[in-house]
C-alpha cells in the first residue's frame, strides 16, 4: 500500500514538472495558466492523457483545457485520416484520361458533406486541380459551341453572297477562303486537346456536322464562282448555277432575260386546302399570342412549329395566310434578337453583383449564411436568364469565377459549421450516455422526493435543448436515441404518476358524491381536500393536466358551496319586519357617519336604538292587541326616541314603523285561525309582565376593626365586611347568589333559563339604556349592518373628540400668546375634566387677575410646569431633570400638600399666569393633552 502511494506521488512529481507546477499551484486560476503555457508546447498526446487523468480529481476547470486539446488532436487525426481517403479519390479522377464533370463535383459535394477539410492541404490543391480540369473541358465545350456559330456565319456569308453580283463574290473570295481555314485550323486544335475525351458526347458530332455543312457550302460557293468567271471570259461557256450571276451575265453578253414561267399550282381537293389553311392558321395565332405577350423562348418554339407547318402544308394554303405566316416569323425573328439583348443586360448586373461580393468594406462583410443564399439567389437568376435567352459564354464565365471566389467565404463558414456540428453531436451523445448512467443507478427518488427527480430530468431537457445546433439529417439520427434514454430515466415517474392519475379520478367521483349530497359535509370536503393535496405534493404533473384534474375535482364541491350560499342568501333576502328597519337605522347611521357632525350621529345611533328596542316592543304590542291602539304605541314609542333626530332619520323611522305595524295586523289576522301551537308560539314572542319579586332584608351592619389613617383627605372604607365565617374552597353562600335565587321552585345552584337570541333579554350597556324586551333573533345580515354601523359611529365620535380637543389646546394657547382671555375655549370644548372653576382660574390668569388659590399661593410658572408633568407623567427635558427631581424630593417632605395630580387646575393656571414661551408653550400642550383626557 505505501509502495502505490509513493509511485503515484512520484508520478504527481514528475506530472507537476513537466507542466511546470500546475499540480502545486496554490489557486485554480494559476492553475489554469500554466496547464496553458504547457499546451503551447505541444506535449505527446500519452502526456497529455496522464496530465488529464491526474489533474481531473483535482482541478475539473483546469483538467477542461487539457480535454480540449485532446480532443482537438483527436479531430485533426480524424480529419487527417478523412483527408488522406478523400485525396485518393481525387487523385484517382485526376488521373483517369477521360473526366466526366459530373464526378468531379459529387466528388467536391462529398467530400464536404463528410467533413473533410477542403481548405487545408491536400484537399486544397486536388481541389484546385479537378477545378482547373473542370474549368479546361468546360472551355471545349464552350469553344465547340463557338466554333458551330461561327460555321454558321459563314455560312450566311456565303449565301449573301450568291445575292450579289459575282465580281462581290470573287472580290471577297480571297478573305473567305482565309476565315474558312482559319475555322478549319481551330476545329482541328480543338480535337487534338488532351482534354478532347472529356468532353461531354454530344459535342464532337456537333463540330463535325458543323464542319461537313461548311465545307459543303464552300466548295459549292468555289465551284460557282469559277463557272461565273469562266462564262465571263468565254460566251459559250456554261452560265453558272446561281441565278443572280446568270442573269448578269446574260445582260453582259445581251441575251434579254426572261421571266421564269410560274408553275401553275395543281388543282387541289377543297378539303385538303380547308383542313391545311385550319392547321396554319392555329399554329400562326399561337405564333402571334406568343409575340403580343413578349415570350422569347415561347415565341421561338411557336416559329419553329409555323415553320414545320409551312413545310408541310405551304403548297395547300393561299398567297394571303402564307404571307402573313411569314410576316409573323420576322416578327418572331425580331423578339428573339431583343430577348438576346436583353437577356445580355440582365446578365452584366448579375456579373456586377456576383463580383462586388467580396468587394464590401469590412464593416457590411457577408457571413457565410447569407452569402451561400445570395449565391444560390444569383445562379437562379442566371438559370432563369438562360431560359429566356440564347447564351452567352463570355459573361457566364466571368459570372462563375466571380461566384467561385465568393464561395471561399461559404467553405470556411461550411468547415467552421461541421466543426461545431461534430462537437454539438460529440456532446449530445456524452448527454445521451450520462441519462442512461443516470436511469440505471436511479429507479426510485431518493427520499421519495419525486419533485427533485421531476426537476432533474426537466434539468436534462434543457441540456438538450441547448446542446447547439445540428444538421437535420444528424439531428434524425440522435433524437430517437435522446428519446429512449430519457424515456427509459422518466420511467418510474410516469408509473407513479399514472397510479397518482387514477387515485386523482377516484377522488373526483367522490368529491362528485359529496357534492351531490343532500347535506354538505364540511369535515369529509376538508379530509378529501387535505388527501387531494398530499398526493399532489408527492407526484408531480404536467401544469396543465394538473391544473385540469383540480378543476375536476374542485367544480362539484364549489357548486355545492354555491348552492349552500344561495340558499344562505335566499333566506336572508326573507328579512323579517324588525330586520328591515335595523338595516334602515344602519343605512341613516353609516351616512351621518359620512357627515362628520357629531350631533348628527348621535341622533342617528339614537335612532338605531330605538329601532333595536321600540320597533320589537312596538311588534310585540301589535300582535297582541291587533288594533288601532297597537299602532298608536308604536308610533309615539318611535318619537319618543327620535327627538334629536334629524328629519331624514325621523322619516325613515315613521316609515319602517308604519310599515311593520302594517304588516303585523296582517299577520295577526291571519293567524286567528291558525292553530293552539301558532297561538302559544306567538304569545312567547311577548313575554309576559314578570311578577314583582320582594326585595331581601338587608343584613345589619357590623363593626369591623380597621387600621386608622390619619393622612388628611384619606376616605375611610364603610362598607360592611362579609358575614359569618368563610366557606371552603369552592364554597359559596347562598345570600350571594343574588335575587335570582329567590324565585320560588327554583334550585339553590340553578341559574335560572338562559335568554334566547343574540340579543334577547341582555341589558345594553353601549349607551347606558334600560335593558331590553326580549325580541325575536335578528338576521345576519341586519346584525352585521347595525354592529359596522355601531363601530363605525364610535370610531367617527372618537376622532371628532380627538379633533375638537387639540382644536381646544390650539385656541387655549393662541390666548396665552396673545393674552386674551376671550380666546379662552368654553367648558363644552375643553371636556368634563376641565371643571368650570378651573377654567375661570385659567380666564384670570390671562386677563392678569390672579385670585383664589393662585393668588394665596403664587408659583413659579416654572414649578408650575415642573408639576404639571409630574401629574401627566410626561417626560421633561434634560436641562430641567435635575429641578424636578428636587421637587419631587420636596414634595415627599411636604406630606399635607395636595399632590400635582390635584392641583393640575392651579398649577396651569400660573403657567398661563407668567410669560409666553413656545418651548413652553410645547411642553403645556403636551401636559393638558393627557390631563383633560383622565
Amino acid at each position: 500500500m505505501t509502495s502505490t502511494s509513493t509511485a503515484k506521488n512520484n508520478d504527481i512529481a514528475h506530472l507537476d514538472s513537466l507542466t511546470g507546477g500546475a499540480f502545486t499551484a496554490p489557486t485554480s486560476g494559476e492553475r489554469a495558466a500554466r496547464v496553458r503555457e504547457w499546451l503551447q508546447s505541444t506535449p505527446a498526446p500519452e502526456q497529455l492523457a496522464d496530465v488529464f487523468k491526474e489533474l481531473s480529481v483535482k482541478d475539473k476547470g483546469a483538467a477542461k483545457l487539457v480535454r480540449e486539446k485532446i480532443d482537438e488532436a483527436r479531430r485533426i487525426k480524424s480529419q487527417e485520416a478523412l483527408a488522406a481517403d478523400w485525396a485518393t479519390k481525387a487523385q484517382a479522377l485526376l488521373d483517369t484520361a477521360k473526366l466526366n464533370i459530373a464526378d468531379a463535383l459529387a466528388w467536391q459535394r462529398d467530400a464536404a458533406k463528410a467533413g473533410a477539410p477542403l481548405s487545408r492541404e491536400p484537399l486544397a490543391a486536388l481541389k484546385t486541380q479537378l477545378a482547373e480540369r473542370v474549368r479546361v473541358i468546360e472551355d471545349l465545350q464552350r469553344r465547340v459551341q463557338v466554333q458551330r456559330e461561327a460555321a454558321v456565319l459563314l455560312a450566311q456569308r456565303i449565301e449573301v453572297l450568291s445575292t450579289k453580283s459575282w465580281q462581290d463574290a470573287q472580290a471577297a473570295l480571297d478573305a473567305l477562303r482565309v476565315d474558312v481555314g482559319q475555322w478549319q485550323a481551330q476545329a482541328a486544335e480543338l480535337a487534338a486537346d488532351s482534354s478532347w475525351a472529356s468532353v461531354d458526347v454530344k459535342f464532337p458530332p456537333l463540330l463535325e456536322a458543323s464542319k461537313g455543312q461548311l465545307l459543303v457550302v464552300w466548295d459549292a460557293f468555289q465551284a460557282a464562282l469559277g463557272q461565273a468567271v469562266a462564262a465571263a471570259q468565254d460566251a459559250s461557256a456554261p452560265l453558272p448555277p446561281v441565278l443572280v450571276w446568270a442573269d448578269e451575265l446574260r445582260v453582259a453578253r445581251g441575251v434579254p432575260i426572261e421571266a421564269a414561267p410560274k408553275q401553275a399550282k395543281p388543282k387541289i381537293d377543297p378539303e385538303v386546302r380547308a383542313q391545311a389553311s385550319a392547321t396554319v392558321k392555329e399554329v400562326l395565332a399561337t405564333l402571334e399570342l406568343e409575340i403580343a405577350e413578349g415570350h422569347g423562348k415561347a415565341s421561338a418554339g411557336a416559329a419553329n412549329a409555323l415553320r414545320h407547318a409551312l413545310k408541310e402544308n405551304g403548297r395547300l394554303i393561299d398567297d394571303k395566310l402564307e404571307n402573313q405566316a411569314h410576316a409573323a416569323l420576322a416578327a418572331a425573328g425580331e423578339l428573339e434578337g431583343w430577348q438576346r439583348w436583353r437577356a445580355d443586360q440582365l446578365r452584366e448586373a448579375l456579373v456586377a453583383q456576383a463580383e462586388g461580393l467580396l468587394k464590401r468594406p469590412e464593416g457590411q462583410a457577408i457571413g457565410g449564411r447569407k452569402m451561400q443564399e445570395t449565391l444560390r439567389s444569383l445562379r437562379e437568376q442566371w438559370k432563369q436568364t438562360d431560359q429566356g435567352g440564347a447564351p452567352n459564354h463570355s459573361m457566364w464565365k466571368r459570372f462563375d469565377e466571380a461566384c467561385n471566389d465568393a464561395h471561399k467565404v461559404v467553405e470556411a463558414w461550411l468547415d467552421k459549421v461541421r466543426a461545431e456540428s461534430a462537437e454539438h453531436k460529440a456532446q449530445r451523445l456524452a448527454l445521451i450516455e450520462e441519462v442512461k448512467a443516470w436511469a440505471d443507478a436511479n429507479t426510485t427518488a431518493l427520499d421519495d422526493d419525486w419533485k427533485g427527480f421531476n426537476r432533474i430530468l426537466h434539468q436534462f431537457g434543457d441540456r438538450w435543448r441547448e446542446a447547439g445546433h445540428l444538421g437535420e439529417k444528424a439531428f434524425a439520427e440522435m433524437q430517437p436515441l435522446w428519446k429512449a434514454a430519457i424515456a427509459k430515466a422518466a420511467a418510474p415517474l410516469e408509473a407513479l404518476q399514472a397510479e397518482s392519475m387514477a387515485l386523482r379520478h377516484a377522488m373526483i367521483e367522490e368529491a362528485k358524491m359529496l357534492g351531490a349530497a343532500a347535506e354538505l359535509r364540511i369535515d369529509a370536503v376538508k379530509a378529501l381536500q387535505q388527501r387531494w393535496q398530499a398526493v399532489a405534493h408527492r407526484v408531480p404533473m404536467d401544469r396543465r393536466q394538473e391544473q385540469k384534474l383540480w378543476d375536476a375535482f374542485r367544480k362539484p364541491i364549489d357548486d355545492a358551496f354555491n348552492r349552500k350560499t344561495a340558499d344562505r342568501e335566499k333566506a336572508e333576502a326573507a328579512l323579517g319586519l324588525r330586520d328591515r328597519a335595523v338595516l334602515q337605522a344602519a343605512k341613516a347611521l353609516d351616512t351621518a357617519n359620512a357627515s362628520g357632525d357629531a350631533q348628527t350621529i348621535r341622533a342617528a345611533m339614537a335612532a338605531l336604538e330605538a329601532a333595536l328596542q321600540g320597533q320589537a316592543q312596538a311588534q310585540a304590542d301589535v300582535q297582541t292587541a291587533g288594533s288601532e291602539e297597537g299602532q298608536a304605541k308604536a308610533a309615539a314609542q318611535t318619537s319618543d326616541s327620535a327627538e334629536n333626530m334629524p328629519p331624514a332619520l325621523v322619516e325613515s323611522t315613521q316609515e319602517a314603523t308604519e310599515t311593520i305595524a302594517t304588516e303585523a295586523i296582517a299577520s295577526t289576522d291571519s293567524e286567528t285561525t291558525a292553530d293552539s301551537e301558532a297561538t302559544a308560539d306567538a304569545e312567547a314572542i311577548a313575554p309576559a309582565p314578570a311578577e314583582p319579586v320582594a326585595a331581601p332584608k338587608a343584613p345589619p351592619k357590623r363593626v369591623v376593626a380597621a387600621r386608622g389613617d390619619d393622612r388628611p383627605g384619606t376616605r375611610k372604607d364603610t362598607s360592611p365586611a362579609a358575614a359569618g365565617r368563610p366557606g371552603k374552597w369552592g364554597e359559596r353562600s347562598d345570600s350571594a347568589r343574588g335575587p335570582r335565587d329567590s324565585k320560588p321552585g327554583q334550585r339553590p345552584g340553578d341559574r335560572g333559563p338562559r335568554p334566547e337570541g343574540r340579543d334577547g333579554g341582555r341589558p345594553s350597556s353601549r349607551f347606558g339604556a334600560e335593558s331590553r324586551p326580549e325580541a325575536p333573533r335578528l338576521g345576519d345580515a341586519a346584525f352585521r349592518a347595525q354592529r359596522d354601523a355601531l363601530e363605525h359611529a364610535q370610531h367617527a365620535l372618537k376622532k371628532l373628540a380627538m379633533q375638537a380637543h387639540g382644536e381646544a389646546l390650539t385656541q387655549l394657547l393662541t390666548a396665552w400668546e396673545k393674552r386674551d382671555a376671550s380666546l379662552v375655549p368654553g367648558t363644552q370644548e375643553l371636556g368634563n375634566r376641565a371643571a368650570p372653576a378651573v377654567r375661570a382660574a385659567w380666564v384670570q390668569a390671562l386677563g392678569g387677575e390672579a385670585k383664589g388659590a393662585v393668588a394665596a399661593k403664587p408659583v413659579d410658572p416654572h414649578v408650575a410646569l415642573l408639576r404639571l408633568e409630574m401629574a401627566a407623567e410626561v417626560p421633561t427635558p434634560a436641562e430641567d431633570l435635575d429641578a424636578r427631581r428636587n421637587l419631587q424630593l420636596q414634595l415627599l417632605t411636604k406630606r399635607n400638600d395636595p399632590p400635582p395630580a390635584q392641583t393640575w387646575g392651579q398649577d396651569t393656571a400660573s403657567v398661563l399666569a407668567g410669560p409666553y414661551n413656545a418651548t413652553a408653550a410645547r411642553r403645556v400642550q403636551s401636559v393638558l393633552k393627557v390631563l383633560l383626557k383622565k
